[in-house]
């Protein structure tokens, strides 16, 4: 199962499952197929939404482990 980190690469994440997509859209991150938020950290995008990455990073680990499942 992969595991992302604060330093994950928004467009990485994607590739590793586009599911995540809505997780992301529910907080408010509707620029996703922005291509300059392609490259943009998880860390990154959390703070210019205002979130905090590393609750964004645990919410996003337990999705993948779901889907593994």
């Amino acid at each position: 199962m992969a595991k992302v980190t604060k330093d994950t690469m928004i467009g990485e994440l994607l590739q590793i499952d586009e599911n995540v997509a809505p997780l992301l859209l529910n907080i408010g991150m509707h620029c996703l197929g922005c291509p300059s938020s392609q490259m943009e950290t998880i860390e990154q995008a959390a703070a210019v939404h205002g979130i905090d990455a590393d609750g964004l990073v645990d919410d996003i680990n337990d999705f993948l482990a779901s889907q593994a499942s």
